[in-house]
């Protein structure tokens, strides 16, 4: 009688169930690599490179404007070139949103200025085309220096790292508000440390050669983007009735995102004009 060995090969079917399941790890591996890469790019592209191209023509187009201004005749010469110009009438904002202007999600606020108080006086200029730079601003305790434009669309305007001026308010050195919007994340940031700021820091104002200089006097750490009272001509929060202003005044808005890298709340800097 014979004795019959059965053998049974078990190694070979491990081996190729782990060698698939090795191919498989390695194949996410290479793909979670892959992406984080790309990731990463964009995060630098947004965070750094952008920044670097924003601030780059910014300090482009200060140079420029101030050349321009050079060339000017002295203000009460009786030439032509006078530095008021008056602001238009129209929203609080222009279409295409942005993460710092006063709105409802990305777009522009919701509802309409009215009367802005914006008057630069007799003689003024008619108000600067629609997202042109027109002026600088200063904030010296923060080393910002940074072009201000007609309006706050995010493309044509804050993206190029420049600072926004809401269309319907006062324009430099009138009486109301001139309320100006700026990146506080990416696009040269320029608004990204204004909460920094505290009374008695000056932000300074200067349009074809004629400076204007404002003190600040208050703050709004927190808002909502539909808070449209805190760029009224008498600027006063609607959302938080003890932040602001009571009475009629020379005044500047400054606006951005806050918490960092978000767009949910505003942050608000206010400051009237130094006599």
């Amino acid at each position: 009688m014979r004795d019959h060995v059965r053998v049974v090969v078990q190694g070979k079917d491990r081996r190729s169930r782990r060698a698939g399941l090795a191919g498989v790890l390695w194949a996410a591996g290479e793909l979670a690599v892959t992406v984080g890469v790309v990731v990463l790019l964009l995060v630098v592209h947004q965070v750094w490179w952008t920044n670097r191209q924003a601030l780059t023509a910014a300090h482009e187009k200060v140079r420029e404007l101030e050349g321009g201004w050079s060339d000017l005749p002295p203000p009460g010469s009786g030439e032509s070139g006078d530095a008021g110009v008056s602001g238009g009438a129209g929203d609080l904002g222009d279409s295409g949103g942005s993460d710092s202007d006063l709105g409802s999600g990305s777009g522009g606020p919701s509802g309409s200025s009215g009367s802005s108080g914006s008057s630069g006086g007799a003689g003024a200029a008619k108000p600067p085309p629609r997202e042109s730079a027109y002026g600088v601003l200063r904030i010296p305790r923060l080393g910002v220096v940074v072009p201000v434009a007609q309006g706050v669309d995010k493309r044509s305007v804050l993206d190029k790292g420049y600072a926004g001026h809401y269309t319907g308010t006062a324009q430099p050195g009138a009486e109301g508000n001139f309320a100006v919007a700026g990146h506080r994340n990416t696009h040269g940031e320029p608004f990204r440390y204004i909460n920094r700021l505290r009374a008695g820091d000056e932000l300074i104002v200067d349009v074809r050669g004629k400076r204007y200089v404002y003190v600040v006097g208050r703050t709004l750490a927190e808002t909502t983007e539909r808070d449209t009272g805190v760029i009224a001509p008498v600027p006063r929060s609607t959302v938080k009735p003890d932040a602001g202003y009571s009475e009629p005044g020379a005044y500047i808005t400054l606006t951005t995102c806050t918490p960092e890298y978000t767009s949910k709340y505003r942050l608000v800097v206010w400051g009237t004009l130094k006599r």
